[in-house]
This record gives C-alpha cells, structure tokens and sequence, in this order.
C-alpha cells in the first residue's frame, strides 16, 4: 500500500493548477465491501480525483443501494458516476443509470473487474485512477449495450445452473474469494460440480428460434470474454460485443467429468472454439431467448457475478445502446 499511496498523492499534486480547475460533477460509488477497498484506498483515490473532478463519494449500505444512488444522480444532472467496486456493484449503478444521459465508468475494486477491462478502464487501481484523470481532457461518452433477464439489466454475463451455483458458494466465503481470488472461484467450480452436479444437477431448457437445447447449465453473454483468470481472458462464447445488439452463449448438454479436461483446455485455448466440444451447444445474434427448468426444480441463476436467487424460467433480450459510458 505504500507505494500505492505515494503514486496516488503524486497524482493528486500533479493536477493542482488554476488552468485546470475541476469542471465536471462526479459522484462515486464505494462498495466498501468489495474486494481490494480499504477505507484508506478510497480516501487517497478520492483526493487524487479532486484535481480534476468536483468529487462526491458515497458508500453503499447494501444490496440495490447502488442502484438507488444512481437514479438519484441522474436525476440530479451529475456529469459521470463512477463504480468502485467489483462487477456486482458496475450491475446496480447500470441499472440505475440505464435510459439515462449520465455516464458510468468504473474503478477496480474487485477480485476480477470484468466490465472495467471491457470498457477499457485498466485493472490496476492506480493506472485505473490515472486513467480517468487523463479523460477528464478527453471526454468521449459513448452508448453500449445491456442484456435484460425478466425486468433486469446485466452488463456483461448471466449464467444458470452450475455458473450460478458456484457464485453462491463463493459468496458465502467472502474472506477466501477476497484472498484467493480466482484460484478460490476455480476451487469452488471443482467441489460444486464434484457435490451437486455428477449425480442428480437440475436439467433446464433453452429456447432460441423455434429450437430447443436441453442441458445443465446456460451462459448468456452481453458481450465477450466470459471472464477473465489473472490476465488472461477465458472465451466461452464468441459473437456479442457492446454495441452488437445481440446475445449470444452456450449451453452444456450434461454434467460428466470426462468432459472437463477439454471444457477447461478450450476455454483457455486461443485457438480452440468452445462450439466444438460434443457436449457444448453455442448460440450466437440472438436478440431474445428463454430458459426454462425441465424438472421442476428451480435454476439458480447469476447476472455479472453476483447471485440473484432460483427461478422456475426466464426470458432473456437485448437492450440496444441502454447505458452511457465514458472510458
């Protein structure tokens, strides 16, 4: 942390000139729940900002009190919002800025800041802070896409079945997730796939185009990559981006550890397609879908990394150019 603190002060001191006044309005948006914020970190990221921006920052109280936040800045004509969290908190500041003029952009405060990296925000707090303050001289909103699942938006990624499952099992460890990272999430794929999934997993349906894809777990991608391990991208399903207007995803037909070892070696591969696989379904330029329970069970289901709770269905669309951005 040192050496963080003293590049972020240098920062601070670097944009103090008359010449260059703050002019914008900027609320941010601390999860101080969030992986790698400290109450420390947001101070110093906030007085680095304050060189360039008129900064507000506000933490978060709990779950929807992002969204809430944002609304409310909307409303009251702020020039940027920013998201210092991880990708739970970008998901409720995008849904309370949706259909609106005022930019989202975000700072990393995750265990793996998909959406920042998506947009361009680098993943380190320090060049990710630096970035914005270079931006303030080179503002360029611009409008992207946002998926939708029953009156809901996600930036990036939704999953049912064993994605989901395996979200709720991290988040129930919030100090191992926040010290292992994505060697926790692998681990915790492992033991839930091994414990719920070889035996009995729930069975679900998707519907794309008059045709149906049974299997055991379904990923709905906004845009891609799917993730990221470290620095390295994982690619699930290929064909959405930001601003395509549509969906696309996969859906494996079933739960058998024989098919690990080639799921896990394609997904890192750069050269091997995720389609190939025999017991993985890909779909692509979807602009609506559905997916469905096939045994009565109901399906957890996740939106950006965050678990949303178990559904019997759901009906999934594309909301073209929904969200602001600035990056």
């Amino acid at each position: 942390m040192p050496a963080t603190a003293d590049i972020l002060e240098r920062l601070a001191s670097e944009q103090e000139s008359p010449a260059r006044a703050p002019s914008r309005r900027m609320l941010v948006i601390v999860n101080p729940y969030a992986t790698t914020v400290s109450d420390r970190l947001r101070n110093l990221v906030v007085y680095a900002l304050e060189g360039r921006y008129e900064v507000e920052a506000v933490d978060t109280e709990g779950r929807g009190h992002a969204t809430e936040l944002c609304r409310e800045a909307a409303l009251e004509g702020y020039d940027v919002v920013v998201a210092f969290g991880g990708d739970g908190t970008v998901n409720e500041a995008a849904n309370g800025l949706m259909g609106s003029d005022t930019p989202l952009t975000c700072l990393p405060g995750g265990a793996t800041n998909v959406y920042c990296r998506l947009i361009g925000i680098p993943p380190e707090i320090v060049d990710a802070t630096e970035h914005l303050l270079r931006i303030a001289d080179d503002w360029r909103p611009r409008r992207v896409d946002l998926g939708t699942v029953d009156g809901r938006y996600f930036t990036f990624s939704a999953g049912l079945g064993l994605d989901a499952s395996v979200v709720a099992r991290v988040e129930r460890r919030p100090r191992l997730k926040a010290r292992l990272g994505e060697y926790y999430f692998t681990a915790a794929a492992f033991v839930t796939f091994a414990r719920e999934y070889t035996v009995h997993p729930p069975r679900l349906v998707v519907e794309v185009e008059g045709r149906e894809l049974p299997g055991v777990t379904a990923i709905v991608q906004n845009a891609a990559p799917y993730t990221f391990f470290n620095r390295r991208r994982i690619d699930l399903a290929d064909g959405a981006s930001l601003d395509s207007g549509t969906l696309a995803g996969l859906v494996l037909r079933r739960a058998n550890p024989l098919d690990v070892p080639g799921i896990i070696w394609r997904a890192f591969s750069r050269r091997a397609a995720m389609g190939a696989h025999g017991q993985v379904e890909v779909f692509r330029n979807m602009r609506e879908l559905s997916v469905r329970s096939a045994d009565e069970r109901p399906l957890p289901l996740e939106l950006d990394g965050d678990y949303i709770g178990e559904i019997a269905d759901a009906r999934f669309g594309v909301a073209p150019r929904a969200l602001t951005v600035v990056s």
